[in-house]
């Protein structure tokens, strides 16, 4: 990982800050009264904008907002929140309870059916709140990562709703549908071949969406890293667990391939505890920087090591 340099800051620096409470421009104590009857109100006002603010470092910015360091016009990045923590907070209460499902730990199961009311609030809602966010303070790659998996666990929570009717749907035989009495969401759906089949693909193409977040990631950190080399392990195995989920409803003989099923669905679900690990480090290093935390984690920075094409551009230029 690469340190953090002190800079000293000039009326042109261009270099982002952070507000941290309780220190001052140099990382001191702020002292003082800032309301006292001999301020001026316009020193008052000064000071109560500028204490705690500090440079940070290329790595602590890509820790904060796992992102390398972009400049972007204006200062929203000190007058909002930092979105990032949020989104995670989203991705992981989601994420982590399924993969628990998946495993099959403590008789859980029902690929994270009880959880619908998570995939929905905090999965979908967190996680598009910190993608706006991102968004606003102008960091595209984590505004499209947790855009996407935001969007994902809405779609997710939907495709388990009866009244959505996305397995129902592939009940054709009247006779079958007639036992649901016409209702939406007929479970006799979900042992269609049509319908595992199709949800296959859907998590194929998550997979490759996860594929290329992980090229991108090697610009940010280790860990950032890990989350989308395990996502593309667990969707590439919980898409071979439906192909053959379909083949063993299409075909009740094949054994092979209803435990080939059992066994993918195990093996992404541990796929996907790990992703829950490197999100849960990633979730605490960033909270304990934000808050200027005297013990700080490391997440394995990567922004410094593989340069940018602007920075090697600059380097042939010089």
């Amino acid at each position: 990982m690469a340190t953090a340099h002190p800079q000293n800051v000039h009326a042109d620096d261009t270099r982002l800050e952070k507000d941290f409470p309780g220190h001052g421009v140099n990382g001191n104590a702020m002292k003082g009264s800032t309301t006292g009857i001999d301020d001026d109100s316009g020193d008052t006002l000064k000071r109560m904008r500028t204490a705690g603010s500090v440079n940070i470092s290329s790595e602590l910015f890509e820790k904060l907002y796992l992102s390398p360091e972009n400049r972007v016009k204006g200062e929203l990045r000190k007058t909002f929140g930092n979105p990032t923590p949020i989104a995670l907070v989203g991705f992981l209460l989601s994420l982590t309870p399924l993969s628990c499902d998946l495993m099959g730990w403590r008789g859980a199961g029902g690929n994270g059916a009880a959880s619908t009311g998570v995939f929905f609030f905090f999965g979908g809602v967190l996680m598009i709140l910190g993608a706006t966010g991102e968004w606003i303070i102008g960091n595209t790659f984590p505004f499209v990562v947790f855009g996407t998996f935001g969007a994902f666990w809405l779609t997710f929570g939907a495709t388990l709703v009866p009244s959505f009717n996305a397995y129902g749907a592939y009940v054709t035989d009247p006779k079958v549908a007639a036992a649901n009495m016409g209702n939406p969401g007929n479970p006799a759906g979900l042992q269609v071949p049509g319908f595992n089949a199709s949800f296959a693909f859907f998590l194929v193409f998550m997979g490759v969406i996860c594929f290329i977040f992980m090229i991108c990631s090697l610009r940010t950190n280790i860990a950032f890293f890990i989350i989308f080399l395990t996502l593309v392990c667990g969707f590439g195995c919980l898409a071979g667990a439906f192909f053959n989920l379909a083949l063993a409803y299409e075909n009740p003989t094949n054994l092979a391939a209803a435990t080939r099923a059992s066994r993918c669905i195990v093996a992404g679900g541990a796929f996907t505890f790990v992703t829950s690990l490197a999100g849960w480090w990633i979730f605490l290093a960033i909270m304990l920087a934000s808050l200027d935390f005297p013990i700080q984690i490391p997440v394995g920075d990567l922004s410094t090591m593989i340069k940018g094409a602007s920075d090697k551009k600059k380097v042939s230029e010089a």
